[in-house]
């Protein structure tokens, strides 16, 4: 995407952000701006609007100098404010977050969720992926113990969020730039093996690029055809699910095609299998039925003529920019749209779970604009219905709204529940009735001689605690029979 022209206000963050930062250095010897500088860089490069790239520049002056919120909103509005103070909580957050490595096996999946919760405006995640993104970059200026803590990390919580947001470009580039870290050996020798093994296919993709452009020019289909390469994490992740044979890999050589048009897509995919044997089961329809992060693309493998396996990806252009970019490049495309320099492409049938996309698009597009827009139209409501509480350790759990102390306990495990004496709340001794609320940490106090009681039942809130309960409720019953007939 084209990088925006930097506004007066832009310029006037930058000098601010400078000034705020002046003394300060990074651990490469650099001056600390240039962190900013560089993630408002990755920001412009992704089409993000003004108040997003003005935050991204000021994102660590709340956290790392004297300039203050007040003085940002007085600076740059409440809009950008709004943003700074969602990326601060956000580092907050994982500030007081322990080593990934002693999470409980359910936090990795929360502290994600967590933190698109905590995000509450899209582009507040965005900023930080750009902020993550360049601090991977960097990361060889770091000692070996923090290489490997950060890049797990991103690996683990920062990755898959740009999947869940469909950012495909940035989740290539982290997970690669990530692997590297956790297992350098690894990365180098599935490095070699991509190397090889397009080396040897050259021939045969000019051959097949050949054989497609012929036969799509005479169908006076318009298009562009280019090689993508497999990222080094990718295929590590895919030849763990295959037994480490590379020959169960079909998607090492792959080529994709941007038409027009969805109806180009599937004329492509005639095309394509006129030349062609299409593999069975290998023929999937993304456009129809997209994956769950709005995804959309026809994929199919061939063998060709002289047996080679090729999967072909194809799309419109916007998928295209959507599949690489995701809700970034959501705010790009609605600029166009609204200031109708943009008119076909338009994305479909998104899944139910990400509708709100499309609001989200619309709002953007008016932000962009200058137009005014409710704030509260930009917040994320993946889990408006999910709490997330912590243990006193820091490990997270997300709950329903509703949940109480004994849900909470029978989350962690049956045995805790099953013992439960009591319960603290924030510190200090509360009621097992009482509903839990963002952000509680709750200690569970048990006891051996504890058993259930069929009292708690008006105590649980959740189908799987109640389940768990009832389940333990039978089994003391049974147990209490034989005593009883011999009585």
């Amino acid at each position: 995407m084209a990088t925006k022209k930097e506004s007066d206000r832009i310029k006037k963050a930058v000098a601010l952000a400078t000034k705020a930062h002046e003394g300060q250095f990074r651990k490469t010897g650099e001056p600390y701006i240039v962190h900013p500088l560089a993630v408002k860089k990755i920001l412009e490069e992704w089409g993000m609007d003004e108040d997003t790239i003005i935050a991204g520049v000021l994102h660590d002056t709340v956290e790392d100098t004297s300039l203050t919120l007040n003085d940002i909103k007085q600076e740059f509005g409440e809009p950008v404010a709004f943003l700074v103070d969602g990326v601060t909580k956000l580092s907050t957050a994982r500030n007081g977050m322990r080593d990934i490595d002693t999470y409980l096996p359910a936090t990795k999946d929360n502290f994600l969720r967590l933190m698109i919760a905590l995000g509450d405006d899209i582009r507040v995640l965005i900023i930080k992926l750009a902020d993550r993104l360049h601090n991977l970059r960097t990361l060889s200026a770091l000692p070996p113990d923090k290489q490997k803590k950060i890049a797990k990390e991103s690996l683990e919580v920062f990755a898959p969020l740009a999947d869940r947001l469909n950012m495909g470009l940035l989740r290539a580039e982290m997970s690669d730039l990530a692997f590297k870290y956790v297992d350098p050996r690894r990365f180098e020798e599935l490095r070699g093996l991509i190397e090889k093994y397009n080396k040897s296919a050259e021939k045969s993709l000019k051959k097949i690029e050949d054989e497609i452009t012929t036969a799509l020019s005479r169908e006076k289909i318009k298009f562009t055809l280019s090689g993508r390469v497999k990222s080094v994490y990718s295929l590590h992740k895919k030849l763990a699910k295959h037994d480490q044979n590379i020959n169960e890999i079909y998607d090492l050589i792959a080529l994709r095609i941007i038409v027009d048009d969805v109806t180009d897509c599937y004329l492509t995919l005639g095309v394509i299998h006129s030349l062609y044997t299409p593999m069975g089961g290998r023929i999937k329809d993304y456009i129809a039925k997209p994956k769950q992060n709005g995804y959309q693309s026809l994929h199919t493998t061939v063998i060709t003529k002289d047996k080679r396996i090729v999967e072909f990806q194809i799309r419109t252009k916007e998928m295209h920019e959507y599949a690489e970019h995701g809700l970034a490049a959501s705010f790009y495309y609605n600029e166009q749209k609204v200031t109708e320099n943009y008119k076909k492409g338009k994305i479909e049938h998104l899944p139910t779970n990400l509708l709100w996309i499309k609001e989200l698009q619309t709002t953007a597009a008016r932000l962009r604009e200058g137009k005014k827009v409710d704030l509260k139209k930009l917040k994320l409501n993946l889990f408006a219905d999910q709490i997330f509480v912590y243990t006193p350790k820091g490990d997270i759990l997300d709950l329903p709204a509703g949940s109480m102390p004994l849900d909470f306990a029978y989350k962690l495990h049956s045995e805790i529940g099953d013992h439960v004496v009591g319960v603290k709340i924030n510190g200090k001794m509360s009621n097992l009735n009482k509903k839990l609320e963002q952000g509680d940490i709750v200690e569970i106090l048990t006891s051996k001689n504890q058993t259930p009681k069929t009292s708690w039942l008006g105590k649980i809130f959740t189908a799987h605690a109640r389940q768990k309960l009832i389940h333990q409720l039978n089994a003391a019953a049974r147990d209490a029979e034989p005593t009883k007939k011999k009585k």
